[in-house]
């Protein structure tokens, strides 16, 4: 999967397109080479990023700290490592 890049030390790196101001948050299928989530937050001071983390925790079962942002702070493409997720959680989240 493009999207999902698994790392030697256990942990994984995510592509992301994120279409933030949705309806509810969730898992919208693939963007090209990315997965793309929709996020009920507004992308205002950080909000949108910190839903997204709270949500791909939540979904891979791993802590809050486990998620963290990578790069595109402020792009709708995002790249996110996840530390300490099973890798059936992961390939589970293109499915929903």
């Amino acid at each position: 999967m493009a999207w999902l890049t698994l790392a030697g030390d256990g942990s994984a790196v995510l592509a992301l397109h994120i279409q933030p101001g949705a309806r509810k948050t969730e898992v919208a299928g693939l963007h090209g080479e990315a997965l793309k989530i929709r996020l009920a937050a507004p992308p205002v001071d950080g909000k949108a990023n910190a839903a997204l983390l709270a949500f791909l925790a939540q979904a891979c079962g791993v802590p809050k700290s486990a998620v963290s942002l990578l790069s595109g702070e402020t792009s709708r493409s995002k790249r996110v490592r996840i530390v300490g997720a099973d890798a059936s959680a992961l390939e589970a989240l293109a499915s929903t």
